[in-house]
């Protein structure tokens, strides 16, 4: 085994499975890419100890840790209690700050507690809470992306987005967003790289850009 292959662990976004990675091919003589998945939360689990868990999934030193969207929020708590090669957020927000007004008003009203996850079976609801887009002609991309539809799952994520607390970016992490985000419209400022044209799903639909683009910042 090479010593020096470098080991990239990939988190999705909410409710999305890794498969939204298969088109990230980073170079096999200098990478290995690991896909991490979903765990169900444990009752009123905090999002520091759900980061903790999923930690443990992860099987080498000094990797790089990247994350999509909500997996982004979920890897830079993952970072706290690790040392890392380099940490990559993707599609996400790097503080409370950056959440969109409708999010920071249900923090405060509690108004995410009613809404109606019981009905996370129908596509067109769970894709508007993970992509932030309505089903039209991608109805196949959604059902192949969209695997995680735990009710308990799916209320526990919505609620650690909204009230997640962290005031200020990660140093020396490596932020990448698209410009046309329709989900997070405010995480463009700032010490971040930004993808022209990107959507919140730019990780499927802008893969080529992260294929060239990902070697080289994780080498520098």
């Amino acid at each position: 085994m090479n010593k020096d292959i470098i080991h990239v662990y990939m988190m999705p976004g909410m409710a999305a499975n890794p498969i939204i990675f298969e088109h990230i091919k980073l170079p096999e003589d200098q990478f290995e890419v690991h896909w991490l998945t979903w765990l169900i939360p444990n009752k009123n689990e905090p999002l520091k100890a759900y980061a903790k868990r999923m930690i443990a999934k992860i099987e080498h030193d000094n990797i790089v840790l990247l994350g999509v969207s909500f997996g982004g929020i979920l890897v830079q708590e993952m970072s706290k209690f690790m040392n890392l090669r380099k940490l990559i957020v993707v599609s996400s927000i790097k503080s409370k700050h950056e959440l969109p007004k409708r999010m920071k008003l249900a923090k405060y009203t509690k108004a995410y507690k009613l809404l109606p996850t019981s009905l996370v079976q129908n596509v067109d609801l769970l894709a508007k809470y993970a992509f932030g887009e309505k089903v039209t002609k991608r109805m196949a991309l959604y059902k192949k992306y969209l695997s995680v539809t735990n009710k308990h799952y799916l209320d526990w994520a919505i609620e650690q987005v909204i009230i997640w607390d962290q005031e200020k970016p990660i140093a020396n992490t490596i932020y990448i967003h698209g410009s046309n985000d329709s989900v997070f419209t405010h995480s463009c400022d700032g010490d971040c790289i930004i993808v022209k044209g990107g959507s919140h799903i730019m990780i499927i639909n802008k893969y080529k850009w992260f294929n060239e683009n990902l070697p080289k910042l994780i080498l520098n």
